[in-house]
């Protein structure tokens, strides 16, 4: 699930070296944390959040085929 995040917002911002993608799990439920450059945000949440919400589903897709529930939380690089 975290590689598929990854390979989604690389895709789509200006700069791939600022994305981070962190994880952490707790029994059923993983939480998924991005991190993209502050330039690159508006590219990753889309307009009206689509972007964004697209891949909260499929998230929440590949996170039901494994049998989890999951989560994601975009911010900006610390």
């Amino acid at each position: 699930m975290q590689e598929l995040i990854e390979y989604i917002a690389r895709s789509l911002v200006d700069d791939p070296t600022q994305v981070r993608v962190s994880q952490q799990r707790s029994g059923d439920n993983v939480q998924i944390r991005l991190h993209v450059a502050q330039e690159d945000m508006g590219r990753v949440i889309g307009r009206n959040g689509r972007v964004a919400n697209a891949m909260r589903v499929l998230l929440r897709v590949a996170a039901a085929h494994d049998g989890s529930r999951a989560v994601l939380d975009i911010a900006e690089p610390r």
